[in-house]
């Protein structure tokens, strides 16, 4: 099967904020490399000895990210393209890379992950931390979650620490791992749901691998209210997503959202006011989770 990769050309003052997107979008890797490169246009970033480079970026990169499907790669730049950052900036190409032994170097990349001292996220082919008492088994795969992002470390914390989670909804479930939290945290009637067929199909894998209960499904499936409802996805869908969210929380209920930036808080903050009040509660490398009581 083979691995895609994106290609956006992007100005200097664009390039960290969209490897933090791709980062928070699960890209398997992002690279930046001139896009001048071999042209009379090629700067070069190194300075004299000693001395600092004469300027942080290029004045356009190439900013390469890697997913494991074609339908991964352009889910990721339509929600790119929603973003207001994303205005100077341009596709270049979708495109199949190489056959490689992508098993090994995934491998290789991925260790246990720390979500408190007692709970971590542990890839099948690891041993478990002997401090974990709970643990979530989870390969790298086909959809957005594997733990290694502080959007989703920020939302599992959230869940370790809720006195109760009741019945719960993972509204853009990806990989399932934050449906899989509130399971192995006492969540009971559990609905995940994502737009992506794959992501569905990811869920309900990785929940019969870690021996939990849950509905995996379109939007769709999605019905009723919930006690806690959990969105890790992205600033402008869940803006839209406002009313339809805050309507499947129930009275007393939590909704938690993150795939924020720290700048993003208070135009969230905003979308959500007709319907409840969004708080910080946690923030990681610049990245925050928004918590509601209704």
């Amino acid at each position: 099967m083979s691995m895609f990769e994106l290609i956006l050309l992007v100005p200097a003052d664009g390039v960290e904020t969209l490897s933090e997107a791709l980062d928070a979008l699960d890209a398997l890797s992002v690279s930046v490399e001139d896009a001048d490169a071999e042209t009379p246009a090629e700067q070069a970033l190194f300075g004299e000895p000693g001395m600092p480079p004469p300027k942080a970026g290029w004045e356009r990169s190439r900013v390469v990210s890697l997913f494991a499907t074609e339908a991964l790669a352009r889910e990721a730049l339509a929600l790119l393209q929603a973003q207001d950052f994303f205005d100077d900036c341009a596709l270049i190409a979708v495109q199949p890379v190489p056959e490689q032994d992508w098993v090994r170097l995934t491998q290789s990349q991925f260790t246990p992950v720390e979500i408190t001292p007692e709970f971590w996220i542990v890839p099948t082919w690891h041993e478990p931390p002997a401090q974990a008492r709970q643990l979530i088994r989870l390969d790298p795969g086909l959809a957005f979650g594997t733990g290694t992002h502080p959007t989703t470390r920020m939302c599992l914390r959230w869940i370790a620490g809720a006195p109760t989670l009741g019945r719960t909804l993972d509204y853009g479930c990806g990989s399932g791992i934050l449906a899989i939290g509130a399971a192995k945290f006492g969540a009971l009637d559990i609905d995940a749901v994502d737009i992506d067929e794959a992501a569905v199909e990811s869920t309900r894998a990785n929940a019969e691998a870690n021996h939990v209960r849950l509905n995996a499904g379109l939007p769709d499936k999605a019905s009723g209210q919930y006690h806690t409802v959990l969105a890790n996805i992205l600033a402008t869908p869940l803006k839209v997503l406002a009313p339809l969210l805050c309507a499947h929380v129930e009275k007393g209920g939590h909704l938690v959202l993150a795939g924020i930036l720290a700048r993003q808080a208070d135009e969230l903050k905003a979308a959500y006011l007709p319907y409840c009040q969004l708080q910080v509660q946690d923030e990681e490398d610049g990245w925050i989770l928004m918590v509601a009581k209704l």
